[in-house]
């Protein structure tokens, strides 16, 4: 005779529903909160989802914007005195500032050629676009804002902090990455008896912040649901309506950087193929479209490359913290299309040198670009304002900009965890031979 307590037992195990994988909550998430923003947006109950819905996104990305400091400065600092030898370090880092540059041109260049040959800033009907630039020009507060940060050389110097504790208090994240490098490597060249109780300190920190990451993936789902219902209830479907052509060229430019560029370095260079490691990031993908940050999807990125792809934790710890600062593929990509539509609208042609100066200026502006949502705008002011085309063009394209900054987050981070695999599997090669 079965009791009756395994008798409930049983029929709860039967009756329950398979548990769903993180990835697959998330997409859930993401496609109710798109249909739940729509409705709210169509019923006009748009002020709803703002007040009550996106506090819970807003609180989801302050989570994880909680455990990103100290992430990036244990986590780098641990990776750089796992390694030992300055030398080894020295190459791993050439190797992963090389790719980052090397796809970062690739991708504005690709982006100049779509929008050459596809000319999204001549579709638009000559009415709208005389309204829109009528109204473009009553609004200088948009150039006012960016003017102030054209220098590509201060970006440059700011690199090198002057006050570390301010630095980690802003959470600048290029001088907490300078500093974590320089004590990491400070750390390898003193005795080691020295050394071994900082190192074992910064572990137990990098430990923490990881255990604190796994917690908060566990509301995850939330976070994304209340973070797309909010920006669909605000924008509507309208606002892609408007400028189709160009959004389209800018998200062809990244499904092509994204499928061809990354899955032929992964072949090439790594030896992985694509399906696996884009089935491995799939979760770290879904939180960058939701949060529109690399940085605040590193952590999320970090674990999916180290436990889903079973790369090395000690150069994802270096490469990928790197990367959510310098590495903007697809940022760059935006910018140049971004530069021709802009040009194409207010009736400007550019020439081959001036394109060529966009390469060369969104590449190296990129360097210094903050892997937060809306950062791409300062740095397509950078690239505006070297070849001549007026900034107030940027407002333009604002009322697009926070979806298309979702979806160039998404392959932002692809590539940092691109770089992450090239990088590990040279390294891997690299001691085989040794």
């Amino acid at each position: 005779m079965i009791r009756a307590d395994e008798r409930v037992h049983w029929l709860r195990a039967r009756m329950a529903l398979p548990k769903l994988q993180l990835h697959t909550k998330i997409l859930l998430a993401l496609v109710a909160g798109a249909g739940v923003g729509l409705a709210t947006h169509r019923l006009g109950l748009a002020w709803f989802a703002m007040t009550y819905i996106q506090p819970v996104g807003t609180a989801f990305v302050r989570l994880i914007g909680m455990v990103v400091v100290p992430l990036v400065f244990a986590s780098l600092l641990v990776g750089t005195t796992s390694l030992k030898d300055v030398r080894r370090l020295g190459w791993i880092g050439v190797k992963t500032i090389v790719f980052y540059l090397c796809t970062t041109a690739i991708a504005v260049s690709l982006g100049l050629l779509l929008a050459n040959l596809l000319r999204p800033g001549l579709g638009l009907a000559e009415q709208t676009t005389s309204k829109l630039i009528d109204e473009v020009e009553r609004q200088n507060d948009v150039a006012e804002v960016v003017q102030a940060k054209l220098s590509i050389r201060d970006v440059l110097l700011n690199i090198i902090p002057t006050n570390p504790i301010r630095a980690f208090a802003e959470g600048q994240m290029l001088q907490i990455i300078f500093f974590a490098l320089v004590a990491g490597v400070c750390l390898t060249l003193i005795p080691p008896e020295r050394s071994e109780p900082a190192v074992r300190f910064f572990e137990a920190v990098n430990d923490v912040m990881v255990m604190m990451v796994h917690l908060i993936m566990k509301v995850a789902p939330f976070g994304v649901f209340a973070l797309i219902a909010a920006v669909v209830a605000d924008f509507g479907l309208h606002i892609l309506l408007l400028l189709a052509k160009y959004c389209a060229v800018v998200v062809v430019g990244l499904l092509v950087h994204m499928l061809l560029v990354y899955s032929s370095a992964l072949r090439l260079l790594a030896g992985m193929g694509a399906v696996r490691f884009f089935r491995g990031i799939r979760p770290a993908q879904l939180i960058a479209f939701s949060s529109s940050s690399s940085s605040a999807t590193l952590p999320v990125t970090i674990e999916c490359t180290t436990e889903n792809l079973g790369l090395s934790r000690t150069v994802c710890s270096f490469t990928l913290p790197l990367g959510a600062t310098i590495n903007m593929d697809g940022t760059s990509l935006y910018q140049g299309v971004s530069a021709v539509f802009l040009a194409q609208l207010y009736g400007m042609d550019l020439s081959v040198a001036q394109q060529l100066a966009v390469v060369l200026t969104a590449t190296l502006a990129s360097i210094g670009t903050a892997g937060t949502p809306g950062a791409g705008i300062v740095t397509l002011a950078i690239v505006l304002s070297s070849i001549g085309v007026p900034l107030q063009g940027i407002g333009i394209i604002m009322g697009v900009e926070r979806i298309l900054d979702m979806c160039r987050s998404v392959v932002n981070v692809t590539g940092d965890a691109a770089c992450a695999a090239v990088v590990a599997a040279t390294e891997d090669r690299a001691r085989a031979t040794a």
